[in-house]
């Protein structure tokens, strides 16, 4: 379970006599429209340095992708070179190579026939063995990816998600590569494919509604916490505001209504639900909260989010949530994409409570820094090496 972090009410507390209102907490709330409230950006270095610590890593791992998705799993060098841009790799191949060894094995072979030979990229035997070992650790994790999957898809309007948008976001959610022809078909008691796997107007539907998939991260942190203390907890949102982040008074007035409103799981009907109502505004977050904590890094693009926005009901301006509950969420703007984070999955730039898949990345990244240790020893060598030589030249000037 997540650590409790600065609360609402401790934050409300702490503020007693500016946030004093005799207003009903309805009628506050229908004085002003939801998008009339703003809230102005401020960034939060720690959590932008979560997504920086992780830049060099996803890079890699496209890399990786590239080769793998070559015929033989093998590339010649050329052709990686000419797919840079596309990889948004901003060095020439040979340099990333040499910057993270232990990723490919370089060898030479023939294109075609009778041609000279070339160099060609293949993974390498340390790097093979991390790949079978994420098998082995997406197969002992095979009911949360399918948990995963059915509550994606009961939090849309229809129980049904376009198979292309779902493969899209397979890596956010760490779904495996080959999950929609050798998972969903394990498991028809709750998924049917509509269509055919790979053609553009492909779905998922939802089959059977588990009860247990339908209890938000929320809602059993709730549990959990009124079973340990035998006091019934209220489901609501942790509420943290970075250090130095303040709220305008109309602004915390209105959060503190907000927040007194019942929670509204992303699991229910809300059909009845006006768009704009304040328990919409409350589902939303409830739902941006829920995809939030079933993504592996806890954070999501906003573009990647925006492809969902009809099957979950978001709005057109649905990323101002982010900014206008700046104490649930977390805008960042590393890298001149719009990233959602969820703060309590964070203690400054590190993440807690983390998804049993991000094993896979762990070992990942053991294999990259080993190769950065055995690189850097490599150039002190070197370095001693001319220091040595030049110490040598110059006892034999002296001569």
């Amino acid at each position: 379970m997540l650590p409790k972090t600065r609360t609402i009410s401790s934050y409300l507390h702490n503020h007693t006599t500016i946030f004093t209102s005799h207003t009903n907490p309805e009628t506050h709330l229908q004085v002003r429209s939801i998008s009339s409230l703003k809230v102005v950006w401020r960034k939060d270095r720690k959590l932008d340095q979560a997504i920086e610590n992780d830049k060099q890593y996803k890079l890699c791992a496209r890399v990786v992708k590239e080769v793998l998705n070559e015929p033989g799993q093998a590339i010649p060098l050329r052709y990686l070179e000419k797919r840079r841009e596309r990889l948004r790799l901003n060095i020439k191949v040979k340099t990333f190579l040499s910057r993270n060894p232990g990723l490919f094995d370089i060898y030479y072979d023939r294109i075609k026939p009778k041609t000279e030979p070339v160099k060609f990229l293949r993974i390498s035997d340390r790097l093979q063995q991390i790949l079978e070992e994420g098998n082995g650790i997406v197969m002992e994790n095979e009911p949360l990816i399918v948990s995963k999957l059915c509550k994606l898809l009961m939090m849309s309007k229809d129980k049904v998600l376009s198979a292309d948008k779902l493969v899209h976001v397979k890596r956010e959610f760490g779904f495996p590569n080959d999950f929609m022809v050798n998972l969903v078909p394990k498991y028809p008691q709750y998924f049917r494919i509509l269509g055919f796997p790979g053609e553009e107007k492909s779905f998922l539907e939802l089959v059977s509604w588990n009860p247990e998939f339908a209890k938000s991260v929320i809602e059993r942190r709730a549990e959990e916490e009124s079973n340990l203390t035998g006091i019934r907890v209220r489901p609501n949102f942790y509420y943290k505001l970075p250090s130095g982040f303040f709220l305008k008074r109309e602004m915390r007035e209105w959060v503190r209504d907000w927040m007194e409103l019942d929670y509204i799981s992303p699991y229910e009907d809300v059909s009845q639900l006006d768009q704009a109502s304040q328990e919409m505004e409350k589902r939303t977050v409830g739902v941006f909260h829920e995809l939030l904590s079933l993504s592996i890094f806890k954070r999501i693009p906003v573009p990647i989010l925006g492809k969902f926005s009809d099957e979950y009901r978001f709005s057109n301006a649905f990323s101002n949530v982010f900014t206008r509950h700046s104490g649930i969420f977390y805008l960042s703007l590393k890298g001149g994409i719009k990233t959602a984070v969820l703060r309590e999955a964070y203690k400054d730039d590190e993440m807690i409570d983390c998804d049993p898949l991000l094993e896979i990345k762990d070992k990942f990244v053991e294999l990259l820094e080993e190769g950065w240790r055995e690189r850097k020893e490599q150039l002190q060598l070197q370095m001693e090496e001319v220091k040595k030589d030049k110490e040598r030249m110059a006892l034999g000037n002296k001569e």
